[in-house]
């Protein structure tokens, strides 16, 4: 995936607590501010995301939905992706430490002091569902694969476990560009800000700093889940040199139906009914999700129109409560007629007069119009 872990934006673990994250916030949301940075797009763009981040990790709900079923779960609960609209409770002392005595002061322990090995700890696998799994729930059997860290290199990568000065960023963690009369800064891509690199590979894992493992194991998913949600099963990812351990995501894939279509909580379904049940109209029986319903056609009903059924579509995953279904309607025409068949459908016709025939009336008043035009 390509979307950024919160946590790891936020440069803080899965366990931290409220006043953790909120110190992590203020010290990035003072150094990636626009004000601090200007004309910097992506350290605006950086300062946008920070927000949006403390948003979520600071709301216990928000937390708790984002924990289980990443951003695809927000979408419902106010998440508003680079917004403003919360995370700034604390904006007055956020500001009077940017341009306060931390202005000035404060860089010496600027450089990220991140981890040694060369590994994410959380990982993910994609989970394929078919349609009815994700709307009623399942165990699914989940094979994946997971690093462990090579002992040798405590998962450097570098043989004996020995880094050198990272040569890019001469150990500073940070490298500089200028263009015109400005100076720009960003994280060393060689050593990622920690201003260490690998001078010579570890022999035992050629440099990688970990080996991999697979497992299997049975997990539920929970009913209503839906396509691009991701599940978080804990203690099942990545293991660091210290022996503790990451998360696993489970990527959600549903496949879809032949004949239900789901947006959201709802879902779609289409019948097709022959012209004449549309104009005597009439009671039918369809095939919901749960169980069969009756449906009133009433005479006259015009193609496309959708009639809706509260509370049958799919419980959320969010806040349990089930979303509809709507019917679409479907109106279907003889291809063909047989002899038989077009006698008795001149026989209605006529029997219906002038009223059969409302474009003869309507095209008398345009033909009359026309010749006006012409005197």
């Amino acid at each position: 995936m390509s979307e950024i872990d919160y946590y790891e934006l936020l440069e803080v673990s899965r366990s931290a607590d409220k006043t953790v994250i909120k110190k992590a916030y203020r010290k990035l949301a003072m150094k990636y501010h626009p004000d601090k940075n200007p004309n910097d797009a992506k350290a605006e763009e950086k300062f946008k995301s920070l927000n949006e981040a403390y948003q979520v990790l600071s709301d216990q709900e928000k937390r708790s939905i984002y924990d289980n079923y990443g951003k695809a779960g927000l979408e419902g609960h106010g998440q508003r992706s680079g917004g403003f609209s919360g995370g700034f409770d604390d904006l007055g002392s956020v500001f009077e430490e940017m341009f306060g005595s931390a202005f000035n002061g404060g860089s010496q322990n600027s450089r990220q002091q991140r981890k040694k090995y060369n590994y994410n700890l959380d990982t993910m696998v994609d989970v394929k569902l078919e349609f009815n799994e994700a709307v009623f729930s399942c165990k699914k059997e989940i094979k994946y694969s997971y690093k462990t860290s090579c002992t040798p290199c405590d998962g450097t990568g570098a043989r004996d476990g020995k880094l050198s000065t990272c040569g890019t960023c001469a150990g500073q963690g940070q490298v500089h560009a200028r263009q015109g009369f400005m100076t720009f800064s960003q994280t060393c891509p060689k050593c990622q800000g920690t201003g260490q690199s690998v001078a010579k590979s570890c022999k035992k894992c050629s440099g990688h700093g970990f080996k991999e493992n697979t497992d299997i194991f049975k997990v539920d998913i929970p009913e209503g889940v839906n396509d691009g949600m991701r599940i978080r099963v804990s203690n099942k990812g990545n293991i660091a040199p210290n022996g503790s351990r990451g998360d696993l995501y489970l990527q959600i894939a549903v496949k879809e139906d032949t004949h239900f279509i789901r947006h959201d909580d709802d879902i779609y379904v289409e019948v097709p009914l022959f012209f004449t049940q549309v104009a005597l109209g009439g009671n039918i029986n369809i095939s919901g999700l749960r169980n069969e319903l009756e449906l009133y056609i009433p005479s006259g009903t015009k193609d496309k129109e959708q009639f809706k059924f509260p509370n049958e579509g799919v419980k959320s995953v969010q806040s349990h409560r089930k979303g509809d279904l709507i019917v679409q309607i479907n109106i279907k025409y003889p291809q063909t007629l047989n002899i038989e068949q077009k006698e008795l459908l001149n026989k209605l016709q006529d029997s219906f007069g002038i009223e059969s025939k409302l474009h003869e009336k309507n095209f008398d008043n345009m033909f009359d119009k026309v010749k006006k035009w012409f005197k």
